[in-house]
């Protein structure tokens, strides 16, 4: 007895121990390429100029609510009000809960699936029937059938296709997730950029009402003198000639204002209708940006990880190609009972078993699954040159931001200039046109060219603005590729985390930069 006992203890061991060992050898059978992340060349530093001075601390992060720092209230109202109704921001959230959606069913596929089989039937065998034995004379009879019982279906996936098919579709959620996160940077920059356009139309509208009531008030002084027979009429009439081409001009603009301003309704999700912004000129401040190194872009932009994301899914594809060349095999036992009454349905004698297995191989295809795999490949090399096109579009865009806005920096200080100089030319022919030294001409041009020089002001200022939202986006608006989505991490992650410590390690030692103030 005591032999026996343990004869059982022992084969139940090495049993345990087979089950390990055949658990262990499968989970190394995944056929096709382990993901790399490839290496993207990043310059070592952006250009810059005076403009631009070594930010403290190094690293501060642009915060997600990156356009509080314009400290504009009615921006962040519109901003709020974008995230919580905005339609396409609602379509992108939906597909990111499909790609979850999507993962959660792969990742079934790893477990067994146990389905409950119930039937119940009445039939009657024909006498006449085909006989099997001619010994035994053939009957009618009516019989019940009766059948209860679950059946099992696992498919032990022996060389990793289904892993494969779990590791794209962790990818392909992963990427979705960067999408979303990217569709709320457009959605928010977009908006920026549509209300810094209005507000800076509003301060051009302004100066053009201020020229309108400055030239009337030179009409009205004209037409004194021209009643008075001081002046001729050609002083009046080039007087109201500029008076109602500057009215012009401002109607126009109020066209171009209306535009954005619906623009806009559309992304906060209102009707156009029912919208309206009040005028008010550009009065919101332009906030220091720290830009760090161009090896944060990839970290901070979600574009950039999405393209990257796009990748492993496309590397896991050619995985699950190659498993279609070897074997699959998919466990079925079953257990249940069968009989002719109810009451004896559950009985011991009606008990009924199977253990089974389905092997299969295919032997000839035509070339089929040389293609898939060849297409897989071809496509997995597709994502990788969209990754690398698009970390070369990031660093193009934050690197004309930075030009743009030093550029535009050195501008805005010679049109301050060129304002006071107008105005006080301005003044001047006023003078000597009343001392009589001058045609009214000369008060025609400075009147123009005061105008010319505001419009001039106020337009570089709202390209300012609009281009410091601009190398916002390009900085990726405050996102962080380190904050993985909860869930979606897996085994195959670890090369992503490990590149993503590496690459903060390198920025790590170097110093950001801001804007010179």
């Amino acid at each position: 007895m005591r032999r026996a006992f343990v004869c059982h203890t022992l084969s139940r061991t090495l049993a345990a121990l087979a089950v390990t060992a055949s658990a262990a050898w499968l989970a190394a059978c995944t056929v096709g390429p382990d993901y790399q992340r490839p290496q993207a060349d990043v310059p070592p530093a952006w250009q810059t100029d005076s403009y631009w001075r070594v930010g403290v601390p190094s690293h501060a992060p642009i915060s997600p609510d990156w356009w509080q720092a314009f400290g504009d209230t009615t921006l962040d109202t519109l901003e709020t009000q974008a995230l919580a109704q905005n339609q396409t921001l609602a379509a992108a959230s939906a597909h990111y809960e499909q790609a979850k959606a999507t993962l959660a069913t792969t990742r079934a596929q790893q477990t067994p699936e146990v389905d409950l089989n119930a039937s119940a039937s009445r039939f009657r065998i024909s006498r006449s029937r085909p006989q099997t034995n001619y010994a035994t004379p053939t009957m009618s009879t009516v019989q019940n059938n009766l059948q209860l019982g679950p059946s099992i279906n696992y498919d032990t996936d022996l060389f990793g296709r289904i892993r494969r098919q779990v590791e794209g579709a962790a990818a392909s959620a992963q990427q979705s997730a960067d999408d979303l996160a990217n569709a709320r940077l457009v959605l928010t920059t977009d908006l920026a950029t549509s209300y810094f356009s209005l507000r800076e139309l509003d301060a051009e509208i302004d100066v053009l009402n201020q020229s309108v009531t400055l030239q009337q008030k030179a009409l009205d002084y004209v037409t004194s003198q021209h009643d008075l027979g001081a002046v001729s009429g050609l002083d009046v009439l080039q007087q109201k000639s500029l008076l109602d081409s500057t009215r012009v001009q401002a109607q126009l603009l109020l066209n171009q204002r209306a535009q954005f301003e619906h623009a806009i309704a559309a992304l906060v999700g209102v009707p156009a209708p029912q919208f309206a912004i009040a005028p008010r000129a550009l009065d919101a401040k332009l906030p220091a940006i720290a830009l760090g190194v161009p090896s944060d872009v990839l970290q901070r932009r979600p574009d950039v990880a999405s393209a990257e994301r796009a990748m492993a899914a496309a590397n896991a594809q050619i995985g699950v190609a190659k498993a279609a060349f070897f074997p699959s095999l998919t466990l079925t036992p079953s257990i249940g009972w069968e009989s002719t009454q109810f009451a004896s349905l559950l009985s011991a004698p009606t008990l009924m078993w199977t253990l089974g297995a389905a092997a299969g191989q295919v032997l000839f295809d035509g070339g089929r699954r040389a293609a898939n795999v060849q297409f897989a490949s071809e496509g997995y090399k597709a994502t990788q040159a969209t990754y690398r096109q698009t970390v070369l579009n990031a660093f193009q865009q934050v690197q004309d931001g930075i030009t743009g806005l030093s550029v535009l920096d050195g501008a805005a200080k010679e049109s301050h200039a060129a304002v006071a100089d107008a105005q006080h030319l301005l003044a001047l022919a006023n003078d000597r046109y009343s001392g009589g030294l001058v045609a009214y001409l000369d008060v025609i041009t400075a009147q123009q060219s005061l105008l010319n020089s505001e419009r001039q002001d106020v337009q570089i200022r709202g390209q300012q603005m609009t281009l410091a939202v601009s190398l916002v986006k390009a900085l990726g608006g405050g996102w962080d590729a380190g904050a993985d989505v909860a869930g979606l991490s897996s085994p195959k992650d670890a090369t992503r985390q490990d590149s993503k410590q590496q690459d903060s390690k390198q920025a790590d030692s170097k110093q950001a930069l801001a804007p010179a103030r």
